[in-house]
């Protein structure tokens, strides 16, 4: 799933297998800079997207910022940069990803597919995510309007 500011969700794909999520790391990059005409400022994966070979090529494709938790015992060198200001924050930030999933799956049925098959399964995630992003614009929106006002 791909996020941007604001909490919505611009990007997901129904994977063909279970598995490590490290192979979709560039096209998600490449899907960002078609939809949006430029690199992302923030990558931010779980340990299954970390290799050092994603983090060259996430830098490579312009992305400033790349939080990717390496796996097993890390070297002294990593161990600092992992704990540098910006890499907590965009770790913090994939966390509140894991919860927009967890959002979606709750109050927007995905934790439940009723249609059937591949198709059905895709149709069912897209509506729920378009769902959820409605919701969340309305609701920015709304405390915009708010805040005009008062």
């Amino acid at each position: 799933m791909e996020e941007i500011e604001g909490g919505i969700v611009s990007g997901w794909r129904l994977l063909d297998r279970p598995g490590p999520d490290a192979p979709y790391l560039l096209p998600s990059l490449a899907a960002h800079q078609a939809r949006f005409g430029r690199p992302p400022w923030l990558v931010t994966g779980d340990r299954g997207v970390f290799s050092p070979e994603n983090e060259r090529r996430a830098k490579a494709a312009g992305v400033a910022r790349v939080v990717f938790p390496a796996v097993g015992k890390v070297a002294p060198e990593r161990a600092r940069a992992e704990r540098q200001r910006w890499f907590r924050r965009g770790f913090r930030f994939r966390a509140g990803i894991e919860g927009r999933i967890s959002v979606l799956q709750r109050c927007y049925g995905l934790d439940r597919c009723r249609d059937h098959g591949a198709d059905g399964l895709g149709r069912w995630i897209g509506w729920g995510i378009v769902t959820g992003n409605l919701e969340r614009i309305a609701r920015t929106v709304a405390a915009r309007q708010q805040a005009s006002v008062a």
